[in-house]
């Protein structure tokens, strides 16, 4: 048996916005850790005051240039900043440099020396909702079709994100390569037996609970779940209970609608005791979700837009059956990677590793989706058989996203390929 070499040992540079809690910030942050396994490694954020939700144990340095005001002001202070990620690059004697999200791309590749620069895309471009008006227009149409071609390599997270960089931005198809997040599929199986408080066990224990995690946001379209509950209530499923994991901006619109459909929200916020007299349950943000995950009855993915959804992965390695929506992109690759990329859900797809279901949307088109989620969903929770088949299943096939694995596809692209 061969024993693989350890690579040579470089000097990386990991550049991104901030650690606060997000799904690209772990990947940054378990990135971090793994290649320090066989690198020096440092990692850089634009702001030292931020909050730091994943901390390291690399040297972790801010480049802390203050925002500027007005037009002249942002212009100096981004000019700045890729100064400052210059001297830092100079400093560490960096080899390669890695970047996590937009604003740190470009000033990785505008502060591009002899390093090899590679950026790490997370979402897609094409249906991120923030990414509007004219600033929007010149991201999307000047700045990263023409900064994106100087990149050394272009790793998307997901396959559909790879073909869209390639159509939208006109990069070479061998410039993209698509690599996508790993998981610590062991480390999630074991943290997701921790005990929960006898309060909580006993609501995972006497009721079929559908469960959710994310940050609450617009593109996580959790609303949506809501407008499901109550479609399975009006059609006689009254004993489903609906969790939220996570927080953020919209908590307070989530909880407003639970009143507005007659729902009883409980929120760990709150000092109400927790009873099973409700139906919606808002758990707020927990440093371990897998114990709660592990032991729902199914795990929903609502998003509108994704990358490589990291929650849909991680109910996956909790052994739980997983509903997504078929949004670009992600799901279908994970759930379902042998149809094309092209084919969208317009009726419940029963796939090879989950169930795939339209976009739920808003308006219209969340009333004519709603049903379809609610029916199926009410079907598969009394169906035990199915349930137990696509928990194998999705267990499955996480396992093809180890950490192992993947830091082997990164580790080669750290390196150019000499040509003969």
């Amino acid at each position: 048996m061969h024993n693989t070499p350890a690579p040579a040992r470089k000097n990386i540079l990991l550049l991104i916005p901030q650690l606060t809690y997000g799904g690209a910030e772990r990947v940054f942050h378990d990135h971090g850790q793994e290649l320090a396994r066989h690198h020096h490694v440092v990692e850089c954020v634009f702001d030292s005051s931020t909050e730091v939700a994943f901390p390291t144990q690399n040297t972790l340095v801010a480049l802390d240039v203050p925002a500027g005001a007005g037009v002249v002001g942002k212009l100096r202070s981004f000019v700045q900043r890729i100064q400052r990620v210059k001297q830092l690059k100079r400093e560490h004697q960096i080899d390669v440099c890695i970047s996590h999200l937009e604003g740190a791309d470009y000033l990785n590749l505008l502060s591009k020396g002899s390093e090899r620069v590679l950026l790490c895309i997370h979402n897609s471009k094409r249906h991120d909702p923030n990414i509007r008006g004219a600033l929007g227009w010149l991201r999307r149409r000047v700045l990263m079709p023409w900064l994106y071609r100087s990149a050394d390599r272009v790793v998307p997270v997901s396959r559909d994100l790879r073909q869209e960089l390639i159509d939208m931005f006109g990069l070479a198809p061998e410039k993209v390569v698509t690599v996508n997040n790993f998981f610590d599929v062991e480390g999630i199986r074991r943290r997701s037996q921790e005990p929960l408080s006898a309060a909580q066990e006993a609501l995972f224990t006497q009721h079929p609970v559908l469960i959710t995690a994310g940050r609450l946001a617009r593109e996580k379209n959790q609303i949506a779940l809501l407008e499901v509950l109550h479609t399975m209530r009006r059609q006689g499923n009254l004993t489903a209970k609906l969790v939220l994991l996570g927080d953020g901006p919209l908590r307070a619109d989530l909880l407003q609608q639970c009143q507005k459909l007659g729902l009883r929200s409980w929120q760990v916020w709150d000092e109400t005791p927790l009873t099973d007299d409700f139906d919606v349950y808002f758990f707020g943000f927990q440093s371990n979700p897998f114990q709660y995950i592990a032991r729902a009855a199914v795990s929903l993915l609502s998003s509108s837009t994704e990358g490589f959804p990291m929650a849909l992965c991680e109910a996956m390695a909790c052994g739980v059956p997983v509903v997504s929506t078929d949004c670009p992109t992600g799901p279908r690759e994970i759930l379902a990677p042998a149809t094309p990329a092209q084919h969208y859900a317009r009726t419940p797809e029963w796939a090879e590793f989950g169930i795939l279901l339209p976009l739920l949307g808003a308006g219209p088109a969340l009333e004519a989706s709603a049903p379809i989620w609610a029916e199926t969903l009410t079907s598969l929770l009394a169906d035990l058989p199915k349930r137990t088949y696509y928990a194998a299943q999705a267990h499955s096939r996480v396992q093809d996203f180890a950490p192992v694995k993947i830091m082997q596809q990164w580790e080669s692209l750290l390196t150019p390929v000499q040509s003969k």
